[in-house]
């Protein structure tokens, strides 16, 4: 007991002393338990309860609430694009090394780092909706990693760090965001608008480029004198490896791996075809004779 009561301690006390005091009251800032609820609920509900609760039933028809939600997420996140460039990198903030700035000047990317987190959250649905409509195949280790893992770099931003160098990480991610759920809209339209959607692979593409930038972002200012955490500017760097690392393994088995299988099923069908007609003519030869 007295080594739970000094771990307690230990972290009220360090929630006090490090937790930003501008963010400290917000909706969920600083409230690491709940955050963990969240995504506990979130990651059993997509594992084991949600599909052992579709087992015996039919996909839910979601396409109405799927189409107002993905035109919701691209409203928000061109919202905190602009908020983004606004608060600060389209003029103040340095892109080699940006510390967080405090006070009232710093408040509305603050205010920017808060309502990505809530979109982080929000964005959980997307699995869910997986799930009521029994797309299991699309509930990958890529997309509950990614989706679990956002919200707690965003909890972390908006409760120590709400603002600052961090922050191009959220608006690169928004601005793909964009360009994401516009897809997902009009994937969402119908069978009959799949001829629109040629542009998938390229936006997993953008999404591997996304990590580049992020990855170099913060890379260069470990080696930097810079007044900005550098144990976050390493797990960014972590992150954004890995998670190229993922979707280019993803963009690999999607795409390059599936052409050259579809070119040589094609190079087969036509060698066969070759072969069927050359066995053709010689039989009708052999009649002949």
């Amino acid at each position: 007991m007295s080594e739970i009561t000094s771990f307690m301690e230990g972290y009220n006390n360090f929630m006090k002393t490090h937790t930003d005091p501008r963010t400290a009251d917000w909706f969920l800032a600083g409230k690491l338990g709940h955050l963990l609820v969240i995504l506990t609920s979130y990651v059993y509900f997509c594992s084991s309860a949600g599909p052992k609760y579709m087992k015996d039933k039919k996909p839910y028809d979601l396409k109405t609430i799927i189409q107002a939600y993905n035109l919701m997420q691209v409203f928000a996140s061109a919202y905190l694009v602009y908020e983004g460039l606004q608060a600060g990198w389209l003029n103040d903030y340095s892109f080699s090394c940006q510390p967080v700035v405090p006070g009232e000047k710093g408040l509305r990317m603050a205010r920017a780092v808060w309502l990505y987190f809530m979109l982080k959250l929000v964005e959980l649905l997307d699995t869910v909706f997986f799930v009521l409509r029994k797309k299991n195949n699309q509930v990958s280790y890529l997309h509950v990693y990614h989706h679990t893992l956002m919200p707690i770099c965003a909890w972390i931003g908006v409760t120590f760090l709400p603002g600052g160098h961090g922050t191009l990480l959220g608006l690169i991610n928004s601005f793909i965001h964009v360009i994401m759920y516009a897809y997902y809209f009009v994937a969402a339209l119908g069978p009959e608008y799949q001829k629109y959607l040629w542009w998938k692979k390229h936006l997993t593409a953008l999404q591997m480029v996304q990590f580049c930038m992020v990855f170099v972002h913060n890379f260069q200012v470990i080696f930097r004198d810079c007044d900005y955490p550098k144990f976050l500017n390493v797990l960014l760097s972590i992150q954004a490896g890995y998670f190229f690392y993922l979707f280019g393994a993803f963009y690999n088995a999607q795409y390059v791996k599936s052409q050259r299988k579809k070119k040589h099923e094609e190079n087969g069908m036509i060698s066969n075809g070759v072969e069927n007609r050359t066995n053709n003519a010689m039989n009708e030869k052999i009649k002949g004779y």
